[in-house]
């Protein structure tokens, strides 16, 4: 490329890198407020990220399930701003299988103790007592935490199995802490106060994650984030598809320009600002010249977690009245199951046929991640008859979508590694705002990524707002700290923590 020179004037566009939820909220607001905006993206086909919809053969699925429901108001009014009255109000049921049962979730004493049988459920309390009375010396891992408050049989059932297929960690290398913030507020003395309808605080505010309703675009998630692209267009705003970010160009006040690479060979876009949701590795490979060799280096060791769904086709209307079951079987890889059509009847194009999909967790490069899709589908047509939730000979069609980097990994170095980027851009690159869940190295949902994206456009317009202090409920700390580092809590190893026993069990 030529020479590049700062932009001085004012109107001079801002680069969005990533429409997904937060890069593509970023560039609305900024629309709206009449700016010049360009998006760019590395998929060749569709916008929206990780809350895409995949459309294959008019079957519609999603890349694991997007509830729509936030304590935000502002984002609550976007969704209903963008689509309104296609969007669907949705009862939630999502249960538990284990040992060819169903336990509803969130979980209810006696449907538990009902499905466990009471030879089983006699066991359960039995091991529960034992725990309670003796207990442990040093409580270090996830493993002893939840065998201290539920029992290790409960354990067993309805914590280890699932947490371990997601995460690819044993639970007895996850720490403590974790598991006292995770499951904040459930105990089995809570587990019956509920059943007895007794709740000591009616009004307080109602847990996202047990939300028992929500709201569904009616063609899936992937219908909000083409509606809104289509009004950023509409706006004169520009998406350009199928382009990577190969180089960031700055100079001692900040950046320039982005290089994008795709089928039209490369690009470069001058801006003002540049409002980055890539993955953070990513982005330090890109910025030229690069950043210092200590955070590259932390950059570059940041970790993932990927996912595989295995969307599936049944000849059969009707397979289970669940959105999602969660799979505590051991015997099977498949970790979560997903029934679109649950979700909303216009994810299948013909009534008489159901789509589901079996979704996989793994590190990219092992052999789950490798297998041909033939062999995926074959996997979860064999895994999907081995649970007795659907019948392999109903099943038509198959399709496979991988997901590389689809959760942010939390190891015990992570907070100091996004720290020094973090640092670096402050400094450094001061007109470029990060935002998103791979753009700050954060697990969450769509919402809390959104309200990162949003404030990302208030700030290029003027505004002082700090995105890192958003927390796990997608509302901003306006002063204090609330215990959390504004990030939905993940899996820390034993070794990295320095753990007091925690002195009651609580719930997310």
């Amino acid at each position: 490329m030529g020479r590049l020179s700062y932009p001085d004037s004012p109107d001079t566009a801002t680069v969005v890198l990533g429409a997904g939820p937060a890069g593509l909220t970023a560039a609305w607001e900024l629309c709206k407020a009449g700016l010049p905006v360009l998006v760019v993206e590395r998929n060749p086909h569709q916008v929206g990220g990780l809350s895409r919809t995949v459309d294959y053969k008019g079957f519609r699925f999603d890349i694991g399930g997007h509830r729509f429901f936030s304590k935000n108001a502002d984002i609550e009014k976007l969704w209903s701003e963008i689509l309104g009255a296609r969007m669907l109000e949705r009862q939630r049921l999502s249960r538990i299988y284990y040992h060819g049962r169903l336990f509803k979730y969130p979980l209810e004493i006696w449907d538990t103790l009902k499905n466990l049988g009471a030879g089983e459920a006699a066991a359960c309390v039995a091991s529960y007592l034992r725990a309670r009375a003796r207990r442990p010396a040093d409580i270090r891992s996830f493993e002893d935490w939840v065998t201290h408050a539920f029992g290790r049989r409960l354990h067993e059932i309805f914590f280890k199995t699932y947490t371990e297929k997601v995460w690819g960690i044993p639970c007895s290398a996850i720490s403590a802490d974790w598991a006292a913030q995770r499951i904040r507020g459930l105990s089995m003395t809570a587990l019956f106060k509920a059943a007895a309808g007794w709740r000591p605080n009616p009004s307080a505010p109602l847990i996202k994650t047990l939300a028992n309703r929500f709201r569904y675009p009616l063609h899936g998630p992937g219908q909000m984030w083409e509606s809104m692209a289509q009004r950023i267009e509409h706006e004169g705003g520009i998406i350009r598809l199928g382009e990577r970010v190969i180089r960031i160009h700055r100079d001692s006040r900040g950046a320039l320009a982005v290089t994008t690479a795709g089928a039209h060979g490369e690009r470069t876009y001058p801006g003002r600002h540049f409002v980055s949701t890539i993955a953070i590795r990513e982005l330090a490979a890109a910025i030229d010249p690069p950043p210092p060799p200590e955070v590259k280096e932390a950059a570059e060791k940041l970790g993932y977690r990927d996912f595989i769904t295995v969307a599936l086709i049944l000849d059969q209307d009707e397979v289970f009245p669940d959105q999602w079951i969660y799979i505590h079987e051991p015997g099977v890889r498949v970790g979560r199951i997903q029934n679109f059509k649950n979700w909303s009847p216009a994810m299948v194009p013909d009534a008489r046929y159901t789509v589901l999909g079996m979704e996989y967790f793994c590190f990219h490069g092992e052999r789950l991640w490798r297998m041909a899709d033939a062999e995926l589908i074959a996997l979860a047509a064999s895994e999907l008859a081995r649970l007795g939730l659907g019948a392999a000979a109903q099943i038509v069609d198959g399709a496979v979508v991988r997901q590389h980097a689809a959760y942010p990994v939390y190891d015990h170095h992570y907070r100091e590694r996004v720290a020094r980027m973090r640092t670096f851009v402050e400094s450094q690159v001061p007109n470029l705002h990060l935002a998103g869940r791979n753009g700050m190295h954060k697990y969450n949902n769509q919402d809390h990524a959104m309200l990162t994206g949003l404030m990302a456009a208030w700030n290029i317009m003027g505004g002082r707002f700090d995105p890192w202090r958003v927390n796990s409920d997608a509302l901003y700390i306006e002063d204090g700290h609330d215990g959390e580092d504004g990030s939905r809590l993940v899996p820390m190893s034993v070794a990295a923590s320095e753990i007091a026993p925690p002195a009651g069990a609580e719930e997310d």
